[in-house]
């Protein structure tokens, strides 16, 4: 049975279901089935000749025995399904809020999002499942067809952060792998915050196509960009921080421009980190902000997937 949810987050829900159906209708039509097609094909019937069929496909058993040429049909196996391993770890609470903007926090775009990919799923008639963790796997969700099952994935989605909880890349990566058995497209939502997972990453690329889906705040966001001071970070003197998914608190003087440069060179080797794991394991890395739609992102990834395949 879904998890209970209380009328604020489900009010949220259906806000989030609007939301991403609009998406899905106004933005993405197309682009999701253009980019993820069938397994494979798979055999349908013989059939007689025909003029304008390709000699290859004759079944010259079947055209021996009839005395007569037949070809062998095939169809495309278009039925996908679609996995989410979906961090609710401490640290997906955070949210800053820019100027004249309303907050959203990282756990609340990555409920959007997968409702966006999920309605994208169902549209197609494919299947979509669910994997909720922290520091280790705290629900699975099954896949399914349908619009209703994408309402439960979005109120699974929305479970708040869990307190004091770290994330256990690792541990939901090695339960996808067993869960899943048949190919799927995974997608890896996370901040992607601590462990190297590139082996892990790897080895469920070997059997899925695997997408990382970094959720980024505008604040992150500015400290990747090269400007005149350090990024996105403020000089306003000495000020108090918390690690959300340790508890502990430490003090920084960010009106020290080497400190502001240390945080920020910190924080782009860690972004650098995830891009070499996502190298070495061969798998895309998808970047969706916390602020704007979700959609746009997921757009540009489409096409930058057709643009490859078409490429090969």
């Amino acid at each position: 049975m879904p998890r209970a949810l209380d009328p604020e987050l489900l009010a949220e829900a259906r806000r989030i279901q609007v939301r991403a159906d609009r998406m899905v209708t106004d933005v993405m039509a197309g682009g999701y089935s253009s980019v993820f097609r069938g397994s494979g094909i798979e055999f349908d019937e013989v059939r007689e000749f025909a003029e304008g069929d390709d000699l290859r496909s004759v079944d010259w058993n079947v055209t021996a025995r009839q005395g007569r040429p037949f070809v062998k049909k095939f169809v495309e196996e278009r039925e996908l399904t679609v996995l989410f391993l979906l961090d609710v770890s401490a640290s997906m609470g955070f949210g800053s809020s820019p100027p004249g903007r309303p907050r959203r926090t990282a756990a609340t775009t990555a409920a959007l999002f997968v409702g966006c990919v999920a309605f994208a799923a169902a549209r197609n008639n494919d299947k979509a499942g669910l994997i909720v963790f922290g520091d280790r796997v705290e629900r699975y969700v099954p896949a399914k067809k349908g619009r209703n099952h994408v309402l439960r994935l979005i109120r699974e989605a929305l479970v708040p952060p869990l307190l004091r909880t770290r994330t256990g890349l690792e541990q939901a990566l090695d339960y996808a792998g067993r869960v899943q058995r048949r190919r799927a497209i995974v997608f890896v939502v996370s901040d992607f915050l601590g462990e190297d997972i590139a082996r892990k990453l790897r080895l469920l690329g070997q059997r899925h196509d695997v997408i990382a889906v970094r959720i980024r705040d505008p604040f992150a966001a500015g400290l990747d960009r090269v400007a005149g001071d350090v990024g996105a970070l403020p000089n306003v003197g000495l000020v108090r921080l918390a690690d959300p998914e340790t508890g502990q608190t430490f003090e920084v003087d960010l009106a020290s421009r080497a400190v502001r440069e240390r945080v920020r060179a910190s924080w782009l080797a860690e972004r650098q980190r995830l891009l070499e794991s996502c190298r070495r394991a061969g798998v895309d890395l998808l970047d969706v902000p916390t602020e704007g739609s979700v959609a746009d992102p997921l757009v540009r990834f489409f096409r930058m997937r057709e643009r490859r395949g078409a490429r090969r």
